[in-house]
């Protein structure tokens, strides 16, 4: 590397001689790690005598807090409940359940507040998920179960879909009428 070269990465300039700007909107990945996990298979190995006609209940919470406000780093969770149950009626009974956070550290700076909720919602989210749902289709199987694999989900249509309810909501407490 000639020196001129280094002198100008050493300023912060690119190859051009021009200083380069933060400036541009940023999503970094720092890390994605597993936070918390449990598996319960609480009537084995009995349940492996029932007929396999699982009900699924599955319910997914995500939230976020800011890690380092200076350095505009956020921890995303995803928490993934699923309940595998067989049986009907006074018979059913829990297979398994898995119960799972999912979490990873993002830099998202450079963006108007509006912005980085919906990237924090959406887009780290969309990184997170395939990392639980992998999680919970290899809990099922060491578990002596079928392998249970989730959809995808579409974080964005999420978004848009809770932004509506909570516009819905303020409407509905000033008792303004929806056209």
């Amino acid at each position: 590397m000639s020196q001129n070269t280094k002198n100008a990465l050493d300023k912060g300039s690119n190859m051009n001689g021009q200083h380069q700007q933060d400036a541009g909107p940023t999503l970094n990945v720092h890390s994605i790690y597993l936070k918390d996990l449990s598996f319960e298979a609480p009537h084995s190995p009995d349940i492996f005598n029932e007929e396999w006609k699982p009900k699924i209940d599955f319910d997914l919470q995500m939230e976020s807090k800011s890690l380092s406000e200076a350095d505009a780093i956020y921890e995303v969770v995803l928490h993934i409940t699923v309940t595998i149950k067989v049986g009907e009626g006074e018979k059913e009974k829990p297979a398994f359940l898995i119960d799972i956070q999912q979490a990873g550290a993002f830099t998202v700076k450079h963006m108007s507040e509006e912005s980085v909720k919906q990237i924090l919602a959406t887009d780290c989210a969309t990184v997170l998920f395939p990392y639980a749902r992998e999680m919970v289709s290899s809990l099922a199987t060491r578990g002596g179960f079928p392998q249970l694999v989730l959809p995808p989900i579409n974080f964005d249509a999420m978004y848009a879909h809770h932004l509506t309810q909570i516009k819905e909501a303020i409407v509905e407490a000033e008792g303004i009428p929806l056209v």
